[in-house]
């Protein structure tokens, strides 16, 4: 991970401050471990209007998903399973905790969650070597792919998890960016609520980057209770407390008023939009990538091309930073096999390099027609076509 900072291993979402956050700053000091109330219950507020019904107590939050995560993964023991590829931010927090980590290949069809019956046998396999895996790791809406994971593989890889004796963590960070609104994307709470944390970093959504703010909902069973409290005590270890100022525009953000849901909308059809049109640049030059369905990230393959010097992942994302002249992520990063060519495209970079243009493109019918755009689109076209020629 040398060069690699924690938010360039995050997708930007590529937008200016919403106006509704600076104006909810307010207060001073910092929150209680796990967040005050009045964060907490317009946390439960969100949950239960997305059809998980959640208590106040059963919500901790704190500054950013990579200090939650860490205290979760602290409080429940053992070692982390992950689908692969996976965020590249989740398995090195595992590793410094000295656990084990099981990176279990997704199917073709779409990232998220591994595959059930890989699952099964990785856990096996390392009980058998003297691991203990404990955690499942899932996104059903995807980073790095940004795909959906269907309901049909959520289910059958919650099963396999309960069969294993796992307990569930379930990254809905992107839950709330599907293109298409029709898109069925379910949560492993609803199939598996006894054995559920739900973690969401609001930064891809409700809140800026420079602001960040996770929350993470715990089972209602005495084991949900005992880990919500263990993981509220690490975080007051930790000093992972959130700003007073940050809560308070939090809180506001998660009750989603109707200045809130208008500038997420506008998010997301932008996402949506510049998206689709990123995937055809890249396809059009012969390399291979799903449509992106949420967030605005997608992943690009280019391993059946001779793509003259570049022989591996690290080389292919040198190759791209230098040529684009902004960070590409080579697929190594996200747990994949470097000698396989694949590198995520953050999508929000083409909205534009300054709040001007950002601003542009949020309010554009159509942000594919603004000239940064449409050139931003060119150039990424042009980089992979380099690389497929020939």
């Amino acid at each position: 991970m040398q060069g690699t900072t924690p938010y360039e291993l995050r997708p930007d979402p590529g937008l200016p401050v919403p106006a509704y956050w600076n104006a909810r700053l307010a207060g001073d000091g910092v929150e209680p471990a796990g967040g005050g109330p009045a964060v907490r219950q317009a946390a439960a507020g969100y949950w239960k209007r997305r059809g998980l019904p959640t208590e106040s107590g059963r919500v901790v939050a704190a500054p950013g998903a990579e200090q939650l995560l860490l205290a979760i993964l602290d409080a429940t023991g053992g070692g982390l399973v992950l689908a692969r590829p996976a965020a590249a931010w989740q398995a090195p927090l595992a590793r410094l905790l000295g656990r084990s980590v099981s990176a279990v290949p997704a199917p073709p069809e779409g990232g998220g969650a591994p595959d059930p019956f890989a699952l099964l046998e990785a856990v096996r396999r390392a009980r058998a070597e003297g691991a203990d895996p404990r955690v499942l790791l899932l996104s059903p809406a995807d980073d790095p792919t940004g795909t959906v994971t269907s309901p049909e593989l959520l289910r059958e890889s919650c099963e396999a998890a309960a069969e294993a004796g796992l307990i569930v963590v379930s990254d809905e960070t992107y839950s709330d960016t599907r293109h298409d609104p029709s898109t069925v994307l379910l949560s492993p709470a609803e199939m598996l609520p006894e054995r559920t944390i739900v973690l969401n970093d609001l930064g891809a959504t409700l809140a800026p980057p420079s602001c960040p703010v996770a929350l993470a909902r715990f089972p209602d069973s005495d084991e949900g209770t005992a880990l919500r409290e263990r993981v509220t005590h690490r975080c007051a270890e930790l000093r992972a407390l959130l700003p007073a100022p940050v809560a308070s525009a939090a809180a506001y953000a998660l009750t989603e008023p109707d200045d809130v849901r208008a500038h997420n909308a506008a998010a997301n059809r932008l996402h949506a939009a510049v998206g689709a049109g990123a995937c055809r640049a890249v396809t059009a030059a012969g390399a291979l990538c799903r449509p992106p369905q949420a967030g605005f990230q997608l992943y690009a393959e280019l391993t059946s091309h001779d793509t003259h010097d570049l022989p591996d992942a690290p080389a292919l994302e040198r190759h791209l930073t230098r040529r684009l002249g902004r960070r590409v992520l080579g697929g190594h990063r996200f747990g994949d096999d470097p000698a396989a060519l694949r590198v995520r495209i953050d999508t929000g970079a083409l909205h534009g390099g300054t709040d001007e243009q950002r601003r542009a493109a949020l309010r554009a019918a159509d942000p594919l027609e603004l000239p940064h755009v449409a050139q931003a689109l060119t150039e990424l076209e042009a980089a992979f076509t380099e690389l497929t020629a020939g």
